[in-house]
């Protein structure tokens, strides 16, 4: 069930769980991707005259309280957002919380404090939960982003909390991620870069028998360069991981998968810094004492034939090290590749996100997950506990 389906909740007082774990500097924020994404989901609730009680976490501040991770700021920011105070709690549970929800008129809005600030959250704590759930009527998930997380607010609470339903952000989510697990549109291309291996085997070992072509780039590119017994350099490698890199090398020619391609070219440094010195190889291997820090002129040609012929693509992760301009260039390329793209794009995690903000292009793309983890676990097959949990219609 979503929030359609709640009929007149004018009054009631909804628990909201949303996503607001938005990167922070200075106490700024830097990109409030998360917090505009739940905008339609909290504003059809006041504009039903709800009483809103919004609760996420923020960070990972281990069950303690951490000035720097307060949600005050994104208080602040969502109310500018939706032109109305948003109230800021001082805490998330206990008697002052409750008398200020207790005092909420309809159309209020309150945001509790870091949900993480209790080490009962991550735990799934059963008086945790209570506590959350004593709050309000109704529960609304809306923080996909934390749905493969088992904790109170995403399970707890909902088990006692009823009716429990989906938000649009959420129920957006799933629509756009099954369509690429339902019978996607061929080719299907998947791009995969970012540091590590480990954070991908699951998706890579799920959609490799559905997807037509598959392209690499960043950290995780040069694991598999060197399951191919390349040269890799000083490049980063997940050792523990090259074995494994090996047999999903196998597993593509035995699924005839030929599409399967690491960098023809890098672009290497002496060292990660805007000072570095760089240059460009000319083949798909990396000298000794060098780092690869993005794809070269040949990959970004290749990979942009393998974007313009694909129907349906995933991409995650980005190409290179594309904080640092020099060493942009591949991801930014890629990144327009998609933009430009007449197939059906899906997007996900933060960094490939920032690369699209960075290269002016993210409304191009046919859906950009908030999901990170939750995005990735959902395609690998696994059932998320933060939605299994909700009301079935």
């Amino acid at each position: 069930m979503g929030v359609e389906d709640l009929g007149d909740i004018s009054g009631k007082r909804i628990f909201l769980r949303v996503d607001f774990n938005v990167p922070m500097a200075g106490g700024r924020i830097t990109d409030d991707t998360r917090i505009t994404a739940s905008l339609p989901t909290i504003k059809y609730l006041l504009g039903k005259g709800c009483r809103l009680i919004l609760a996420s976490h923020l960070g990972r501040p281990k069950g303690k309280k951490v000035l720097e991770m307060s949600l005050s700021p994104i208080a602040a920011h969502l109310s500018g957002l939706i032109q109305k105070e948003v109230a800021m709690a001082t805490d998330c549970i206990g008697p002052e919380v409750e008398k200020l929800v207790g005092n909420l008129k309809n159309g209020d809005v309150i945001l509790l404090e870091n949900l993480r600030f209790y080490p009962e959250e991550e735990k799934n704590d059963p008086d945790f939960s209570r506590q959350l759930a004593a709050l309000a009527e109704i529960y609304v998930n809306d923080a996909f982003g934390t749905s493969h997380r088992a904790h109170a607010s995403t399970c707890g609470v909902p088990a006692i909390l009823k009716p429990a339903v989906s938000g649009f952000l959420l129920k957006k989510e799933v629509e756009a991620l099954s369509k690429l697990l339902d019978n996607p549109e061929k080719p299907f291309l998947l791009i995969l870069g970012g540091a590590k291996v480990s954070d991908k085997i699951g998706i890579i070992e799920h959609l490799l028998p559905m997807v037509d072509i598959v392209i690499t780039g960043g950290g995780l590119a040069y694991t598999f360069v060197k399951a191919k017994n390349w040269p890799v350099g000083a490049s980063l490698v997940d050792e523990e991981r090259v074995p494994l890199a090996k047999e999903i090398i196998k597993k593509t020619y035995e699924l005839h998968l030929y599409d399967f391609h690491t960098p023809l070219d890098h672009v290497i440094a002496d060292k990660i810094a805007p000072d570095a010195k760089y240059l460009t190889t000319d083949r798909g291997t990396v000298p000794a004492g060098w780092i690869g820090v993005d794809i070269g002129p040949q990959a970004i040609k290749e990979y942009t034939d393998c974007i313009s012929r694909a129907r349906t693509i995933f991409w995650n992760g980005p190409l290179g090290v594309f904080e640092i301009d020099q060493f942009a260039v591949g991801t930014m390329a890629i990144a327009r590749a998609v933009a430009a793209s007449s197939a059906y794009t899906v997007v996900g995690g933060g960094d490939s996100i920032a690369a699209l903000n960075k290269a002016g292009v993210a409304d191009k793309i046919s859906h950009i997950s908030t999901g990170g983890g939750a995005s990735l676990e959902f395609l690998e097959g696994k059932e998320l506990p933060g939605i299994a949990i909700l009301d079935k219609i």
